[in-house]
């Protein structure tokens, strides 16, 4: 067990994460904060603390039933704090994954970067643990990079896009960016799948053709034998 998951028991980066940020905000020049009265410092913090922790896909997993069922039944109340504070988990899990929604040419970069991030771990994985990493930090998984993009795609971000879009049109750009962005994805997994099909049937057709080349060069031996 790494030593921040000894300190932290669950949302282990995240709080990490917040403990980082109120450092900053403690120091000289970054103490933007000091201002404010006590009830309101301890509100800022406390609104800083819930939408770091929302960051944690598994509180999103956890939350956004609820937050879809108030969308999709249009019985939000954001007047309420309850909705207040569930619109704002959500928005902070749709700025986390934001790159998904950028142009494709960023998009692509963003997520090479991040699989060679976790294609690292993956390889500590195997080297310090001697464990097969999940698909998506496995190196030898490389390959199936476009098709766990789609899969992240429609479990995490459309979902979430989907609704926000719903609470605002104006954050429709954000589905649209994002639904493109699959699409080329999908593109890029069909054509992968066909090169595949292409290189099993080639490889397919070169052993038959070399056992046909055997079986003949057998036949004229037998043949030779036969005349002997």
């Amino acid at each position: 067990m790494s030593p921040l998951a000894e300190l932290y028991s669950t949302s282990t980066l995240e709080h990490h994460h917040f403990d980082q940020c109120i450092m900053i905000l403690s120091t000289k020049g970054n103490d933007i904060l000091s201002s404010l009265k006590p009830d309101e410092y301890e509100r800022v913090i406390q609104l800083l603390e819930s939408a770091i922790l929302a960051t944690d896909l598994a509180l999103y997993f956890k939350f956004r039933g609820e937050f879809f069922h108030l969308v999709e039944d249009k019985q939000a109340d954001w007047s309420k704090e309850s909705d207040r504070g569930l619109l704002r988990s959500m928005m902070m899990t749709a700025s986390d994954v934001s790159a998904i929604t950028k142009p494709w040419e960023v998009q692509r970069k963003v997520a090479e970067l991040i699989a060679n991030e976790f294609f690292e771990q993956g390889d500590l994985e195997k080297i310090q643990l001697k464990i097969t990493p999940m698909d998506m930090m496995n190196r030898e998984k490389k390959e199936e990079l476009p098709r766990m993009q789609v899969g992240f795609i429609d479990a995490i971000c459309m979902p979430v896009y989907q609704a926000i879009a719903k609470v605002s049109p104006k954050l429709s750009p954000l589905l649209d960016g994002c639904a493109k962005n699959r699409d080329n994805w999908l593109q890029e997994a069909q054509s992968k799948h066909v090169q595949d099909q292409c290189g099993r049937e080639n490889e397919s057709k070169d052993l038959c053709e070399s056992e046909i080349k055997d079986r003949k060069r057998s036949n004229g031996h037998d043949e030779k034998m036969d005349v002997s």
